[in-house]
Parts: structure tokens; sequence; C-alpha cells
């Protein structure tokens, strides 16, 4: 264990100022005190959570208890937590609170900023959280309940959650280094570039399909535009509060944002009823969409502590209070799920919401609710340089991405909620529907669901009870989640009549919920432009080059930007074309994570415990790789991209005018332009992540046989700054406090924390 960071010991310790670490207050502060009432406590736990799986699992009748979803998911969530990742941090991270994080030792107050553990975890959790957690439960419902329910908490406590912590962990030790650059410093110069470009690629499709979803949820909603524009001055004021007026009093800001926010969500809604006020806010899709490029580059641009983090914290009330909402909803009411845990579409390919077989699409369909990619880059991108103590990292990491699977837990429940016909008919493309009712009761009709007869009449009431002049073919997830929400809230609160709010309160939620996603991802994006570029012109690693910053940042929000503009004007639909390949690169993405991480672990000389990275490592790869063979090389036209773009192709060359969904020419020849960017897409994405997972596994082979290397760990800097490791500190912490409470002014560390 050459490159054990235990290496630092008390040596870094800083003999003016009180302890950085509990252990050097109290050395078994970190021991577990077993009592009974612990035990008593954590076997009810377990007791709960093994009923719940046993009513989801196995007593499948008729109908399932949406509470039971909710208890398998918490009960989970809780032992994971308190023993699956302790055991990870004492066998593979082993943090060390005396080191500095370059937070501490990079302050710049621009981009390394000290950042409250509390502030933190809400951009953390805010900047992960974005569609995945939404979509891809939502279009999985098509299966039935069972196989993503199982995947969505079984994976992230294997999987997400693992990759995440560690990856953040990795990160905070290596200066705060992008996925990329860590990929070239551990595997090489081929495995480094691969890498590098398939990240830099897979970012751009990551971001363009998440504002893709927020242009879908904000089209034609004056409500939803003009709340969620206000979050920006929100934010601005909050972070100037913290920075100049009240440094600090978090507390404080929280309550007067949490204020805002809410006088925002029912200003909306007051103005919404204006004339002037629909006149104003009522917006088209790629009016919605040029709005969304241009705050993508603001917001990556600006100091962090400025917009990106407060707004991100401000975002994070909304998201962990409105599914803890529902949560409490669904105890209370306790619906009925009628979706059968397996569906009829389970064992086929041609299913209505998206195409294809349920292994290996419903593992890349779900995406970030167990397992993403794009978390990788968040953690390798603005977390590892915000968090002030290496114990934080665990309640960060892990904890955040225990939370993101909850949203996606809820919002499977949500989509279940619903009448299977109505479900089928807001998610099936306008091009299968004709975008009429007449159309979707006749499309939903003929799919031969049993027990399913929509009538025009369901849809149309619907439509009125929510507020929307139609429901049909509102595919992107997000409406149909809130639909689910709006369905369930009424029962706990309001009746019918406050449908219509909940409907587009949740529309609101949803798109401040993916839009935090959309500006951390830019900023990410521009953090790994360049390091990639820093490799060849070194002056674009200086985080203090702005115009380094600018250039790297209008690149990326350009490409993703001509992606997103592509996939509003698809005719067909654009999260139905594109979600897919996003599953797909956003998976092969968290391969690409994994096999960075198997090898750090393995040069660290961790053979024993390898296997916690190489079992999520394993079944990712074999996932990802065989959904992108059937992308490529599947000749059934509704799943493979050449063998649909064939389709197309010889259809026009034959003079038809309309072939499939695609009623025009133009939607044709929109379908043969988008299918040869997707399929060309999915051949470079799956023969990147090849070529880093092989340099991967080569590299630990040469590790297990002794050649461990050199680590590419920062040196270790002595840290002059204390923080409690979890969102409540434990007593010996709050003791530590008191001590660093009385340091004097003049002898604290010249950081400007946030």
């Amino acid at each position: 264990m050459s490159h054990d960071a235990k290496n630092s010991g008390s040596a870094l310790r800083d003999p003016e100022l009180p302890p950085v670490a509990v252990e050097d207050l109290d050395p078994d502060a970190e021991k577990p005190r077993w009592t009974p009432a612990k035990v008593a406590l954590w076997v009810g736990i377990g007791l709960l959570g093994g009923l719940a799986w046993t009513m989801l699992a196995i007593v499948r009748g008729e109908t399932v208890n949406a509470i039971w979803f909710v208890f398998a998911a918490v009960c989970t969530y809780l032992i994971a937590y308190r023993f699956y990742s302790k055991l990870i941090e004492r066998k593979l991270t082993r943090p060390d609170d005396r080191r500095a994080t370059p937070a501490e030792y990079k302050a710049n107050g621009k981009d390394f900023v000290p950042t409250d553990r509390r502030v933190l975890y809400g951009h953390h959790f805010a900047a992960i959280a974005g569609a995945g957690p939404l979509v891809g439960p939502v279009l999985a419902a098509q299966m039935g309940y069972l196989p993503g329910t199982v995947w969505i908490i079984v994976g992230v406590v294997l999987a997400g959650a693992v990759q995440d912590y560690l990856v953040l962990f990795f990160s905070t030790r290596r200066g705060g280094r992008s996925l990329g650059q860590m990929a070239r410093d551990e595997l090489g110069l081929i495995g480094g570039i691969a890498a590098q470009i398939a990240t830099l690629v897979i970012m751009i499709i990551i971001v363009a399909i998440l504002a893709l979803v927020v242009v879908n949820a904000l089209g034609e909603s004056p409500w939803g535009v003009f709340s969620v524009s206000m979050t920006i001055p929100i934010a601005l004021f909050m972070g100037l509060y913290l920075r100049y007026l009240r440094p600090g009093k978090i507390t404080e800001i929280s309550i007067i944002g949490f204020v805002l926010l809410m006088f925002a969500i029912v200003a909306g809604g007051w103005i919404a009823d204006t004339e002037w006020g629909t006149q104003i806010f009522t917006l088209d899709r790629t009016t919605i969409a040029w709005g969304i490029i241009i705050y993508g580059f603001v917001a990556a641009v600006l100091p962090v502590w400025l917009l990106l983090a407060p707004r991100d914290y401000l975002s994070t009330f909304m998201k962990i209070g409105v599914i803890v909402m529902l949560a409490g909803a669904i105890v209370v009411v306790r619906p009925e799920i009628e979706v059968p845990a397996f569906s009829e579409f389970a064992s086929r390919v041609d299913g209505p919401v998206f195409s294809g077989s349920l292994f290996p699409f419903l593992f890349v369909t779900i995406a970030c609710g167990a397992l993403s990619g794009f978390h990788a880059l968040i953690a390798s991108g603005t977390t590892p340089k915000l968090v002030e103590k290496e114990k934080q990292t665990r309640f960060i990491g892990y904890g955040g991405m225990l939370m993101e699977s909850f949203v996606a837990i809820m919002a499977l429940v949500a989509a279940l909620s619903i009448d299977r016909g109505i479900y089928f008919a807001m998610n099936s493309s306008a091009a299968a529907t004709g975008g009429t009712i007449e159309g979707a009761v006749a499309f939903v009709n003929s799919l031969g669901l049993t027990g399913v007869n929509l009538s025009p009449d369901a849809l149309s009431t619907m439509a009125t009870n929510v507020g929307e002049e139609s429901i049909v073919s509102r595919t992107g997830g997000a409406p149909t989640l809130a639909v689910g929400l709006a369905q369930i809230m009424q029962q706990f609160i309001g009746g019918v009549g406050m449908m219509s709010f909940w409907y587009h309160f949740a529309i609101m939620f949803e798109a401040l919920f993916i839009l935090t996603a959309v500006d951390a991802g830019t900023r990410v994006a521009r953090f790994m432009l360049q390091d990639a570029i820093g490799n060849f012109v070194p002056k674009f690693r200086d985080p203090d080059w702005r115009l380094g910053a600018w250039i790297a940042t209008a690149v990326m929000v350009a490409g993703w930007g001509a992606i997103l503009i592509m996939g509003v004007t698809d005719p067909l639909g654009g999260i139905n074309t594109l979600f897919p390949l996003f599953g797909i690169a956003n998976q092969l993405l968290a391969a690409i994570a994994l096999a960075i991480c198997l090898t750090i672990v393995a040069k660290k000389g961790l053979f024993t415990w390898m296997w916690i990275v190489a079992l999520p490592l394993a079944f990712v790869a074999v996932v990802t790789i065989t959904a992108s063979a059937f992308k490529i090389f599947s000749p059934v036209p509704a799943v493979g991209y050449w063998a649909q773009n064939a389709a197309f192709r010889d259809a026009l060359a034959a003079g038809e005018t309309s072939f499939g969904n695609a009623k025009t020419v133009e939607a044709m020849e929109a379908v043969v332009r988008n299918t040869t960017v997707q399929g060309s897409l999915s051949i470079l994405f799956v023969t990147l992540s090849i070529i880093v997972i092989v340099a991967a596994l080569i590299r630990t082979f040469r590790a297990m046989r002794g050649d461990l290397g050199q680590s590419t760990e920062d040196p270790a800097t002595p840290s002059r700054l204390y923080a409690p490791a979890g969102f409540l500190p434990t007593k010996t912490e709050r003791e530590l406090q008191r001590q660093w409470d009385a340091v004097p002014a003049d002898k604290r560390p010249d950081l400007v924390r946030h």
C-alpha cells in the first residue's frame, strides 16, 4: 500500500490552531458505539425493508400498494449508507481531514472556494439530479413496476453511489482534476486520450438532452417560464448576501431564499392568469432553447459563489422538499398500483414509449436514477473544488446519489399511478398519435393492453383537471410525472380543484430541477476542455485565465446548443429520438469512470477490496456494450439506428412522401439525418469506451503483478480549516467546533468561505 493516504499523519498539524480532525481530539471518535437501542433500531429497519421487498417482489396480486415502494427504498438506503458506504470509506478511500483539500490550498474565490458542506450537498445534488431520475423511470414504466424498482434501488447501492463517492474522493486528492485528465494520468497516452475525447463528446450529448427536457417542460407554459426565470435573480441575491452582507449565515439566507422561491412559484400562477403575462411568458420551444443556451454560457463563466452554488442550493429546497412531500402523500393516500410487475412490453422490442427489450435497454433508459456517468463529471468538476474536508465526500458523494435514487423511485411511482391508457397517450410521439385525442385513443387501444380501454373523455377530463388544452403526446417524462404528482397530491391536499395548481407546480419544479444540471454541466464541460487543451497549451490550465475560460465555455455551449436545436426541431419528437442515445452514452461514461476508479484502487494496492469497483464495472460494461451493439447492428428499424436509416433512405429513393410515423418528406429526411448522427456517435462512443476499459484492465493487471507506478495524488498540504463530516455534527465534532469558534479572527485562515 505504497500510496496509502494515511501517510500524512499528525505531522500536518498546525500547532497554532485547534485540531483539524476529530481523531486528534479523540482517537476513538470514529469507533462505532453499539447500544441495545441502536441494535433494535437497525433490526427494525431491516425487517421493515424486508417486508416491503417481499410485498413488491413475491406477494404480487392484481395491485400493489405504493407505500411498499417508499419503505423498500428508504430502508435500503439507510442500511447502505450506514454500513456499505462506511465499508468503502474504511477500506478504499481512507480520508484524512488533516490534509487540505483543493478548495483550501488552491482557493481563488472563483472556482476553488471552501464551501459549507450543507450548501455543497445542495449544489452537488442539484447538479447531478437532472433529467435522468425524472424522465428515465417514467419511460421505463412501460416495462412494468418491478424491473425498474430493483435496478433503481439495488443499482444505486452497488453502482451509482459507489461511483459518485469514489470519483469525488479521488478527484479531491488530485487537485480537483477532471475525469478525462485523471484518465490521462492513470491510463497512459492512448487510454487517456480516448477517455478525454469520449468524456467531452458524451458531455455535449448529455447537456443537450438535459436542456431539451427543460424546453419540453417549459414550452407554452408561462407559469413555468416566469417562476424558473425568477430563480436567477434570487440566486444572485443569495450569493451576494453570503459573500458580502452576512458571510456564513447559512440558515438565515436559506429561510430568505425559500420564502422568495415560494413567492416566485405563487406569482407565476398569478401572472399566467393575466393577459399580459400570457403574452410575455408564453414562449415557443426554439426561443426557450436559445434562452437556455445563453444562460448556460453566462452561468459557466460567472464565479461559482455568485450564481451556480446558491442557485443549486436554492433549487435543492424545492427538489428534496417536493420529493419528501410526495413520499409523505403516498404513505397517507396509499394509492394502489394496477400496472403489472412485468408488462406486455417487457419481452418485446416494439414498445410505443421506447423501443428495445428489457435487457439491456431498461438499464440505459433509467440511467441517472441508479448509475450515471454524468455524475462522475460533476464529482470531478465543480464539487471537488468546493469540498472543505475529505471526510465530507462520503456524505456528499454517496449520500447525494441515494437522494437522487429516491427521486427516481418517486418518479416511477407517480408514473405508475396514472391510468395506463393515459400514460401511453402522453408518452407516445405525436407522429404515432397524430397529436389529437381521437388519434391517441385509436393508437393506445390498438396496442392490445390487458384491461386498457381508453376513452376520449378520460383524456379531455384529465387535461381539464390539470389546466392544459391537451395532454396527448406530452413526451419527455416531465408532464407525465406532473400528472402523477397532481393526481396523488390532490387526494392529500385540495381535491380535484387543486390538480391544476399541483400540475403546474410540478412542471416548474421539474424545469428548475433539470436546469441546474445544465448550468453545472456546462461549467464542468468547460473544466474538461481546459484540462484537455492544457496538455498542449499549458496556459489553459490556469484557473485565473479568464479568456481561456470564456473560449472553452463558448466551444462547449456551441456543441450542446447545436444538438439542442436539432432536438427541438425534430419532427418525430426529439426526446423519443435522442433519449436512447443519451442513456447509452451516459452509461458508457459510467463504465469509463469505474474503469478509472478500478485502476486507482489497484495502484493503491487494495486488491482485497477491488471487487467493490469491479462488480459494477463488469455489469455496466456488459449492459452498455450490448445496448450499443443493438443500436448499431440490429436489423429491426425500431431498434437499430442504421436499419432505420436504411429503411427511410429506401423509402425516399422510392418516391414515398410518408413512411412509418413520418408523415412528410421533411420528416423522413430528418429521420435520415438524425439516425446518421446517432449511429455514428454510437460507434464512436462504444469504441472509445472499450479502449478505455481495456487500458484500465491492462494497468490493473500490471499493478497486481507488483508494478504500482507513481502516485498521481497531489502532495499532502497541512489543513488549517475545520468542518464536520456529515449533515449533523457528532458530539465530538461539536466540541471541536467550539474550540475553533474561540480562535481569534487574526489567527484564522485567510480564506473566504462560502
